[in-house]
């Protein structure tokens, strides 16, 4: 199987903020923004894999800034890890008052995603080669995002998240 690069996963999704779309302060409701942000990861995951992927996990989503009704939101998604069947998709959402030509940042998150056959049972992936410092950084951290999720999720023991306690434990 081919490896592939983070940048052939890229998905950019936009959206426009909708009446329907917000809550009673006017501004975009989170769920709303996890349901288009499930859609762009699920796509990179599944350009990345030629296959259809199914959600696995979404790590902590913290707004950082409302997204306003008649504003338009940016969506970018693309690989951050690829491991045996599952992959990690980095997403960055950003906030763009068109009248008064402002984009502001809202929010990041980690989606993972596992590839799946026709039968939908999980299937291996290509290896992920990152190519720029940003996803070098974000390919070297994602086994310890991995470790912890497996942990949260009780299918790891703490004690064989050999990455995660390098973090704490001095040799």
């Amino acid at each position: 199987m081919t490896s592939k690069k983070a940048s052939d996963s890229l998905v950019i999704m936009t959206e426009l903020v909708l009446p329907n779309d917000t809550n009673t302060f006017g501004t975009l409701m989170g769920g709303r923004l996890m349901y288009w942000m499930d859609i762009a990861a699920a796509l990179a995951g599944a350009k990345h894999c030629n296959v259809p992927v199914v959600t696995a996990s979404v790590d902590n989503i913290s707004f950082t800034s409302p997204i306003k009704l008649g504003n338009v939101v940016h969506i970018e998604a693309k690989l951050s890890r690829a491991f045996h069947s599952s992959m990690e998709v980095y997403l960055k959402v950003w906030g763009e008052d068109i009248l008064q030509q402002y984009r502001y940042k809202s929010n990041e998150a980690f989606f993972t995603f596992v590839a799946v056959d026709h039968n939908g049972k999980p299937r291996a992936v290509p290896e992920l080669n990152p190519e720029t410092e940003e996803e070098k950084m974000l390919f070297e951290s994602a086994l310890r995002r991995r470790q912890l999720r497996l942990i949260l999720a009780g299918k790891m023991k703490p004690d064989d998240a050999s990455e995660l306690k390098a973090l704490f434990i001095q040799s």
